[in-house]
């Protein structure tokens, strides 16, 4: 059991916990950086978590949600007010509505989380500022603290599996929901530099090509939200053409953005798209978030092959692009 005390203060309407692993503190504060492995431990065991957004940076945002024994659902939020990595990160932490929202009725809290090496490892200190007694007794009342002691107790397992999570483990693709699929990869470059290989045409068309044998003729990008942006490929032997375009919906480089995507020509409702970069010893860990109309559409989406085309870009991106910039 990682947790070594829990300390509340009623003064200072304070929970304390502080908790410590045999892993270095980049591996630790990976764990929390990374919506895969955050989501494998922050939930109690017979309540596991889904991180459907996590933006950590300062101004980011997160949305989760924990499914019960029976099928309940209850969704949470955090609002980064700060982040220095490794070293700390402070939320605004609070219960959500279905789409992440907050919800007004339920009480918030502050969280700080702070990590630091120790001679055998890592320390994560977590402390918890209440808004009043009552509501530090609410939430208490509430299995706050066996819930954390509870969720603790699965990390050790998440950082032993470093494998799964390493650069070079190739795209994923993990359905969230029926309407929802997390595409992950991490690739070797600087949070800046993925960035820009997605803003910038003449990068863009360098790598977004998918399967050999096709060109991007057209890469329209939208710089501003409200903008809109086309792409526009072709096959170089029997000239087919196809694309894409949307509107930009939020931006805020060089971690996240967010936007409707819609093929060229077709009817029917657009997909949203949700990007985000974020910070990894090994390089940046790519995050996309599809939010499709149905099940049916998701669904016809995956049998195309997607996975297996963005892993090909993404080869092309660290191979062709990102290796020539250094």
């Amino acid at each position: 059991m990682p947790v070594t005390s829990v300390e509340k203060d009623l003064d200072a309407l304070t929970m304390t916990i502080v908790a410590d692993f045999a892993v270095p503190l980049q591996r630790l504060w990976e764990a929390y950086a990374d919506p895969r492995q955050i989501s494998k431990f922050w939930g109690p065991e017979t309540w596991p978590a889904t991180f459907v957004r996590h933006d950590m940076a300062t101004g980011g945002r997160s949305h989760y949600y924990m499914t019960g024994p029976n099928g309940e659902r209850s969704d949470g939020f955090w609002e980064f007010t700060s982040v220095n990595p490794p070293h700390s990160f402070e939320v605004v932490d609070g219960f959500a509505n279905a789409d992440g929202t907050q919800n007004p009725e339920m009480p918030t809290m502050k969280m700080r989380f702070q990590f630091e090496e120790t001679p055998t490892g890592s320390r994560m200190t977590n402390i918890a500022t209440f808004n009043s007694l009552e509501q530090l007794e609410q939430l208490i009342e509430m299995g706050m603290e066996e819930g954390t002691r509870s969720a603790m107790s699965q990390i050790d397992a998440v950082l032993a599996d470093l494998a799964s999570f390493a650069a070079g483990h190739g795209t994923e693709t993990q359905i969230l929901s029926d309407t929802q699929v997390r595409i992950t990869r991490v690739i070797c470059g600087t949070t800046q530099q993925v960035w820009d290989a997605h803003n910038e045409p003449e990068l863009m068309k360098r790598w977004l090509l998918g399967p050999d044998g096709w060109t991007m003729p057209v890469c329209k990008v939208a710089q501003e939200p409200g903008e809109q942006y086309r792409q526009e490929w072709e096959n170089t032997e029997t000239k087919e053409r196809f694309g894409f375009e949307g509107e930009l919906l939020e931006s805020a480089a060089p971690y996240r953005s967010v936007t409707t995507e819609k093929m060229i020509g077709m009817e029917g409702p657009s997909t949203q798209n949700e990007l985000t970069l974020t910070p990894l010893e090994a390089g940046t860990l790519l995050t996309l978030v599809i939010t499709y109309p149905d099940v049916a559409t998701r669904d016809m989406v995956l049998a195309t092959g997607m996975t297996d085309g963005m892993e090909t870009s993404y080869l092309r991106l660290e191979n062709e692009v990102l290796a020539s910039a250094e």
